[in-house]
């Protein structure tokens, strides 16, 4: 039995579901037997032996319950099983203290009236928040959480909200101007030359005398064939005599 974390007992009726709901479906998800000692929080893992678990699982099934304790829901708590979905925690006192009444302040702060500035950096970020005691719980792909980032620690430090959300608006616009760039370049198409030749029909007679000019023009001076064969001229070519 793996010991995985210890969470909260009002945590612990959420993680077990109804009738075992959750706990059956994070298993199911993982492959393993979860053990919740209701007494302590302690919840350990049993892996089966006649079968070789994915590293990434092991791995990660930790911070699923650890954010399910954090107070994030577990059907999205699950989404941390994927190779490409990270978390990350604030740790409210870092920025104001001990003291509960502080707390209390940051917090309703980073949630907003009726959750409104919590429900915008989600939105703004493509990540997903869970704000329990005096802890912020962010889970998201790397590029989400880089820009949920600056504007939790923006509001952590005391930013007003619209300075906060500006700046997480212009990063979110500097990200994507950079992902398309990306994309265009992977992207970028070989014109066809026999194209543009069925559009203008003279541009493949253009074309040929100026690469004939070209090789004519590295004709070897002491040759005296090649220069012969430079100077005969081609059907479309003609010498004009004018008086000045």
């Amino acid at each position: 039995m793996e010991h995985l974390a210890r969470i909260p007992k009002n945590r612990i009726a959420v993680l077990i579901g109804k009738r075992g709901s959750t706990r059956k479906m994070i298993e199911d998800a993982c492959g393993a037997s979860l053990h919740i000692e209701s007494n302590s929080g302690d919840v350990s893992v049993i892996w089966p032996e006649d079968e070789v678990s994915d590293p990434i699982i092991k791995m990660k099934l930790p911070d699923v319950i650890f954010a399910i304790g954090r107070g994030l829901a577990p059907q999205r708590a699950v989404q941390l099983l994927e190779d490409e979905v990270f978390l990350r925690m604030y740790d409210i006192r870092e920025w104001v203290g001990r003291q509960p009444n502080q707390t209390r302040r940051m917090r309703s702060r980073l949630i907003g009236t009726n959750g409104r500035i919590r429900s915008l950096i989600e939105e703004l970020t493509g990540t997903e928040m869970a704000i329990y005691g005096s802890t912020v719980l962010v889970i998201g792909d790397q590029e989400s959480l880089a820009l949920a980032t600056p504007a939790i620690e923006g509001i952590l430090q005391g930013s007003e909200h619209g300075t906060v959300l500006f700046g997480l608006e212009q990063d979110r616009k500097r990200q994507r101007i950079r992902t398309y760039s990306l994309e265009t370049h992977e992207e970028k198409v070989t014109v066809d030359n026999s194209a543009f030749e069925t559009l203008v029909p003279s541009l493949a007679d253009a074309r040929r005398r100026r690469e004939r000019r070209f090789t004519n023009s590295q004709v070897d001076p002491l040759d005296e064939d090649a220069i012969t064969e430079m100077m005969k001229l081609a059907e479309d070519e003609k010498i004009v005599y004018e008086e000045e």
